[in-house]
């Protein structure tokens, strides 16, 4: 047999498949116009679908593409709970949730500085007035260490006791600011929880950390792969 002959019926069937294929498009197209309230609603969409697979959720937000911008990079992470008009900045008080924290920062690719690091380089005095919003102390302590970025988490609680079963509330927020040693925010997160029964913030805090560190730092992560 000619393999002309045999070819073009074959070719035939490829350009009607494909025409069939550019109607269909063109159908489902000219069927679904441009509408300003469908695009406005494809966020929510996604938080709701975010919502319902947090897993799904983090890993398109750790999909972004900037491993190699992170590369080397390092960060000094820091914590205080505030108490009235005073900060609790010694760091040593927050050591399982820093570690809790950096597990997270190393998996994406950051170098984080130890606790020993950090005493080593940066006097108390300093680590206060960072946390009283002195940006020269940040800046100060950010160099001394070479960090890339600072990431700043911030305690905030209010305690009461309960009207109806008389017990002991307290309820905590957390924010995580990421910065560049130049003050620039790059992101901010926050997690809090409505009421837990208790008194101890510091408790209260390490289990939220514990249960939303990973959407917290992935959305950290999502959010400095945009910023340019």
């Amino acid at each position: 047999m000619n393999p002309r002959t045999l070819l073009t019926p074959i070719l035939a069937a490829m350009v009607a498949a494909f025409c069939l294929c550019c109607g269909a498009s063109f159908q489902a197209f000219a069927a679904e116009p441009f509408s300003f309230s469908s695009e406005a609603a494809k966020p929510l969409e996604q938080d709701q679908a975010d919502a319902a697979n947090p897993a799904q959720a983090i890993q398109r937000l750790v999909s972004a593409p900037c491993q190699q911008r992170l590369k080397n990079r390092r960060i000094l992470l820091l914590i205080g709970e505030r108490t009235g008009d005073e900060w609790l900045a010694s760091q040593d008080r927050y050591g399982p949730m820093l570690r809790v924290i950096e597990s997270r920062l190393k998996a994406l690719g950051l170098k984080t500085y130890t606790q020993q690091q950090i005493k080593a380089d940066i006097a108390q005095a300093e680590l206060d007035a960072y946390f009283r919003n002195d940006p020269d102390a940040a800046l100060a302590a950010s160099k001394r260490l070479g960090a890339n970025y600072i990431l700043r988490g911030s305690i905030t609680s209010q305690a009461g006791v309960n009207p109806v079963i008389r017990v002991n509330e307290v309820a905590v927020k957390i924010d995580f600011t990421l910065s560049g040693v130049d003050g620039r925010v790059l992101s901010d997160v926050s997690s809090h929880s409505d009421s837990y029964s208790g008194s101890d913030t510091l408790d209260t805090a390490l289990a939220l950390v514990r249960e939303q560190a990973d959407p917290l730092v992935a959305q950290l992560y999502n959010d400095y792969c945009r910023s340019r």
